[in-house]
Order: C-alpha cells, then sequence, then structure tokens
C-alpha cells in the first residue's frame, strides 16, 4: 500500500535541513568538547594550584620549624595557643610575645586565603590536639587512606562557596617537628595528620558559562550564514536552473527547448543534463516524425489489403454487367442496322456502366488517404456505403444493420470506414462456414456507440490479450497482415474514443466501440 502525502517538501528545503542537521551536529559536539576541555582544564588547574599550594605551605612550616616557630607581638586578637607549652617572651620595654608554632602559622595564613576569596587549608589529624583540627567526612577517608600508601586525594566538592577542589596530602613527622610533637607519641616519620587545602572555583564555572553562551552565540550565528549561503548558492546553481529545465521539458514539443534554458555557463553535470535534454529533443522530434509517417504507411498498407480482399468479391460484380454490356456491343455491331435492338440495349449499356461507376467510387472513397479531419458526418449513409462494401465478400453470410442514427455528428469519415471495414472484413473472415454478422449504432449521451456481432470460430482467451498488437494474426500466409485491428485501434484512440472486445470460443464475438460526439468535448481535448 502507497501512502501519498499532500505536503510535499521541496529539494531546496531537504537540501538546508540537511545541511543544518549536519552543522548543527558538528556545533553541539563542538560545545560538548570545548566545554568537557574548559572542565577539565579547569581542574587540572586547580589540582596544580592546590599541589603549589601544598608545597609552599610545607615550605612555610618547615622554615617556621626549622626557627623554633615565630615570637610575635601580643596586641588585640592575638592570644596564646592554649593548646601547647610554649614560651612566653618579654622584651625590656615590656612587651610580651607569643611564640607561634607551624600549626598556628597554618591556621592564621589560612584566614587571610579565606578572607581574600582564595579558599582556605588546615591541618587536620585523627587524633587532634585542637578540636577545631577534627577531620570531616572527606579528610577522615583521606587520613585513613594515608595509612595504605597514598600520597594525596583530590575531589571535587559542592559547598557554600559553589564548586571546590578538596586536596589532601599527608603531614609527615620530621626531626624538627619532635620538639613538640614527641610528647604526643609520634616519632620521625609518623603521619601525624594531614595538610586539606580547599580551592574554590565558582569562578570558573561562571568562565565556563560565559565560553559556552560565547561558542552558542558564534554557532547560531555560523549556522544562519552558512544557510543563507547555501540557500543563495543551491538557489543559483541547482534550483534555478533545475526550474528552467522543468519549464522547457513541460513547454515540449510546442516550444523549443533553448528559450527556456540558461547558457551553459558552468559546464557541470546540469549543463551535460542540459545538452543531453536537448539532444534527445531532437531525436524524438525526428522518431515521431518517422512514427508518423510508418503509422501512416500501416494505415495505408492495411486499407491496401482491405481492398485487396474486397477486390474479389467487387470483382464479380463488375464481371457481370460487364459481359452483358459486351454482349449488347456485340450485337449492335453485327447490325448495326437494327434501330430496335440499338434502343434496347442502349439503356441496358447505360446501366451496367452506370453500376461499375458506383462500385468504383466506393472503392476510391474507401482508398482516398486523408489526415484526421473532424467534420459533421451522415452516420446512416456512410454506415450504408461500407455495408455496400462488405457485401461483395458475404458468401452463406447473412449481414444484418440496425442504424439508429438519424443526424449529423461531428466524426472522422475516413477513419470511421476504414475502422467499419476493417472489423466487418475480420468478422467475415471469422465465419467461414456461413453465419450471421450483426452490425449496429446508436446514439448514447454524448457518445457513438458501434457495435459488430458475429457468431463465428471466436478467440482463445490466450490470443485475447493481443489481437490490438500490430501484425498479431491467428489466419494463414497471405489472408491477412495482421494489421487491421491494430490500425483500427489506433484510429479509435485518435478520435478519443475506447475499443473492447468480448469472445468466446466457437460462439462468436463482440467488438464494442464508444466514440465521442460532442464537438466542444472534442475539442477541449484538443
Amino acid at each position: 500500500m502507497t501512502l501519498h502525502f499532500a505536503t510535499q517538501i521541496s529539494l531546496r528545503t531537504k537540501f538546508i535541513i540537511f545541511i543544518g542537521a549536519i552543522i548543527s551536529a558538528f556545533y553541539l559536539f563542538m560545545l560538548y568538547r570545548t566545554s568537557s576541555f574548559d572542565e577539565k582544564m579547569i581542574l587540572r588547574q586547580a589540582e596544580q594550584q592546590a599541589r603549589m599550594l601544598h608545597k609552599q605551605i610545607l615550605l612555610t612550616r618547615q622554615w617556621a620549624s626549622d626557627h623554633n616557630g615565630l615570637f610575635i607581638l601580643k596586641r588585640q586578637g592575638v592570644e596564646a595557643n592554649p593548646y601547647l607549652n610554649l614560651p612566653t617572651v618579654h622584651d625590656a620595654m615590656g612587651q610580651t610575645y607569643f611564640l607561634r608554632n607551624p600549626a598556628m602559622i597554618t591556621r592564621e595564613l589560612s584566614n587571610y586565603a579565606r578572607r581574600d576569596g582564595l579558599g582556605h587549608f588546615r591541618v587536620t589529624s585523627l587524633h587532634p590536639v585542637n578540636p577545631q583540627n577534627n577531620p570531616d567526612e572527606f579528610e577522615k577517608a583521606a587520613l585513613h587512606s594515608f595509612s595504605e600508601g597514598k600520597n594525596e586525594i583530590i575531589d571535587v566538592q559542592h559547598s557554600e562557596l559553589g564548586r571546590v577542589v578538596r586536596f589532601i596530602a599527608p603531614l609527615v613527622v620530621s626531626d624538627s617537628c619532635l620538639g613538640c610533637h614527641a610528647r604526643h607519641g609520634y616519632n620521625q616519620g609518623d603521619i601525624r595528620g594531614g595538610l586539606s587545602i580547599t580551592i574554590p572555583i565558582n569562578w570558573a564555572d561562571d568562565l565556563i558559562k560565559r565560553n559556552i553562551h560565547s561558542l552558542i552565540f558564534i554557532g547560531v550565528l555560523s549556522i544562519v550564514f552558512v544557510t543563507i549561503a547555501l540557500f543563495l548558492m543551491f538557489e543559483t546553481l541547482i534550483v534555478h536552473r533545475i526550474s528552467k529545465l522543468n519549464k522547457a521539458m513541460d513547454s515540449f514539443p510546442e516550444d523549443p527547448p533553448e528559450q527556456y534554458l540558461l547558457p551553459s555557463y558552468f559546464k557541470d553535470e546540469l549543463d551535460n543534463v542540459y545538452d543531453n535534454f536537448i539532444l534527445f529533443c531532437d531525436r524524438l522530434k525526428e522518431s515521431q516524425t518517422e512514427l508518423l509517417k510508418t503509422r501512416s504507411q500501416a494505415h495505408l498498407n492495411e486499407k491496401m489489403a482491405s481492398l485487396g480482399i474486397l477486390t474479389a468479391g467487387i470483382a464479380h460484380e463488375v464481371n457481370n454487367p460487364l459481359g452483358g454490356m459486351l454482349n449488347c456491343v456485340k450485337s449492335m455491331r453485327e447490325n448495326p442496322a437494327d434501330q430496335d435492338q440499338i434502343e434496347r440495349y442502349l439503356p441496358l449499356l447505360d446501366k451496367g456502366m452506370r453500376q461499375i461507376e458506383t462500385t468504383m467510387r466506393q472503392l476510391l472513397n474507401f482508398g482516398r488517404t486523408e489526415p484526421l479531419n473532424m467534420r459533421k458526418v451522415d452516420v446512416k449513409t456512410l454506415f450504408g456505403e461500407c455495408t455496400q462494401l462488405l457485401s461483395y465478400k458475404l458468401k452463406n453470410i447473412e449481414l444484418i444493420t440496425d442504424i439508429s442514427v438519424s443526424v449529423e455528428h461531428h466524426l472522422d469519415a475516413e477513419a470511421l470506414k476504414q475502422i467499419i471495414i476493417n472489423i466487418g472484413l475480420n468478422a467475415l473472415q471469422a465465419m467461414e462456414n456461413g453465419g450471421t454478422l450483426t452490425i449496429g449504432c446508436r446514439e448514447l449521451g454524448d457518445e457513438l456507440e458501434l457495435t459488430f456481432q458475429d457468431n463465428g470460430i471466436g478467440i482463445t482467451k490466450e490470443n485475447l490479450s493481443h489481437i490490438f498488437d500490430p501484425f498479431f494474426t491467428t489466419k494463414d500466409v497471405g489472408e491477412g497482415t495482421g494489421l487491421g485491428l491494430s490500425v483500427s485501434y489506433s484510429l479509435v484512440k485518435r478520435m478519443k474514443g475506447n475499443i473492447s472486445v468480448e469472445s468466446e470460443l466457437n460462439k462468436g464475438t463482440l467488438f464494442t466501440i464508444n466514440l465521442p460526439i460532442s464537438k466542444t468535448a472534442f475539442e477541449q481535448d484538443q
């Protein structure tokens, strides 16, 4: 089952949709890859930043540890470390100084970094001295993994600052650390905790969003410009030229194709199609001319063949009066003085000559070749002439006519004559042992219906579909050309009519022909 859609998509639209889909898919892929690349690059940058900061903090702590801490002046907000027994120093002016160990230095530097939005860091441990150094879930899991041999843990998490990069590395007890931490049971080389660093990357998310928006804007503009460029190119190079070719095809053969086709500027495939179409039109015109000549010759050949078939019967009709006339002439020559004989034979001679003249005129009218010419025709008279010609071939055959047409109609007289004679002769040849041929004609609405019914040998089912094929015949050699029904079919179609056949073997055949008789309808078809 074939589905027909009312809405048709033009080639131009299909091409633009296809190219637009490809470009859009490419830009979406590029956008995805760029976004993923930016994400990875920023995370790598944050990781490197965390590692560098870890190194700097360790160096700071190492420096403070190597110098046994750092003394700072007591002032508002500066207090001693309550969790470690660190010395307090007084100078000669009575000012007090508190010692800062590496852990406190790390915490206070982290406060400065947090204040400036640079993230924060701290020292944490599973057994902290200061409760503020208790680990969170990430840090606790990392501290446990250090005992398994891992050197660092990096992860991306969400916090109140947005997305952050969490980095933590183990803190190993060195010789300089034992001054403070030896009393806590640590030995050199022990892991006493970890240095946890948190770096916010919300700025990177904003940067990625701006980058994606820029890429989307550039992509949309690119798609629009590329689509417009493709549309103009496709319209100029393909659609416009195909439209010209389509117009040339629609106008052929009434108008020459050259007046619609564009000149060959590009020398591409469409130009080759143009050239081949013009060559095809020329060949088609030549073939059509040859076909018309061949068809006219076939019609003439069949008409002459029909005349040849009729000749035997007509010769009998001509020879009978001709023999009587010759006897009359011979008697008149032998007795030139017998006036009574002359007066008795002259009317017989006149009657015989007129009979021969009528027969010859009918043959000449049938044999005349004329182009298709629709004009008013006295159908009843035309059937009378044709049946009279057919009557010369009647032998043990009864011819019945039922012509129920009393007015003239627009038809082609010569074509109709040839159709009647061809189908009539075909019916007579099908009744070699005699029979009945019934020819009828009647008006049926805007059509003229012709029927030819015989009770001859009929046509087999295998041959029924081929009877209108040129040169198809079941007759013996010399009894037919195989063109009669083919020519009749062609003539009926040229007069915008239809021909059908019904046949049953050994019972007979019925030919039915319907011809339009409305002059207006025929002119519209023309």
